[in-house]
């Protein structure tokens, strides 16, 4: 997931805007207690999603993998003040972490946290998207694309993360080709080839595709 110098790195965190202190402790507490704490966005990339949001102003925003919450808070700074963001998450376990954050954040009456397949919860949402953030099982990336992409307003976005996936998108960054890189690149490809989006590619932290639908 690194691509560019630590040092740089490390700039660039120094000269984005801070995390807030809520955001802070839900990234330490995940790196401390929680499973595979590198799925969190974590500070820069977390800034950027808020930038985003800020920049979409939107009022329907879905997040597929919601992990413990990180993202869904850095999301929903953008919102409008009716607005909801829909997460789901297939974990249980997490429940309670996940829910004592969107309190403690103030945003138990924007936030509807939904916990089951996303394959079979988002058909039963109903809204109209302005933004979409997928970060889930990356076998289903292209499913939950097609899901989505007719419930997206023109003008809306969808946002994909890993999709770099360690560089393993390049085969001369892999020993094989697994299922999941397998995916991913398929999930590129697609994204690229609709002609419904315009989209970049942003090889930030582990890269993120970024589509916006004309």
């Amino acid at each position: 997931m690194e691509f560019i110098d630590e040092d740089l790195q490390h700039y660039a965190e120094d000269h984005t805007s801070a995390e807030s202190e809520l955001l802070h402790k839900i990234n330490r507490q995940t790196h401390l207690n929680v499973m595979k704490p590198r799925m969190l966005s974590g500070h820069l990339q977390g800034r950027l999603l808020s930038m985003f949001s800020h920049m979409i102003r939107p009022k329907q925003i879905l997040e597929v993998g919601t992990y413990t919450g990180y993202s869904a808070l850095c999301l929903a700074e953008g919102l409008q003040e009716d607005g909801t963001l829909h997460t789901i998450d297939i974990n249980e376990e997490l429940e309670d972490i996940v829910r004592g954050y969107i309190a403690e954040a103030g945003l138990t009456e924007s936030v509807k946290y939904y916990l089951g397949n996303a394959l079979e919860i988002i058909p039963a949402i109903d809204a109209t998207f302005d933004l979409v953030f997928i970060d889930a099982d990356k076998y289903n990336y292209a499913n939950y694309y097609d899901l989505v992409i007719d419930r997206v307003r023109s003008g809306g976005y969808i946002i994909a993360d890993n999709v770099l996936w360690s560089g393993k998108v390049l085969e001369k960054y892999r020993k094989k080709l697994d299922e999941d890189t397998a995916a991913l690149l398929e999930f590129n490809k697609k994204v690229q080839d609709d002609p419904r989006v315009e989209n970049i590619l942003l090889p930030v932290r582990d890269g993120l595709m970024v589509a916006r639908k004309r």
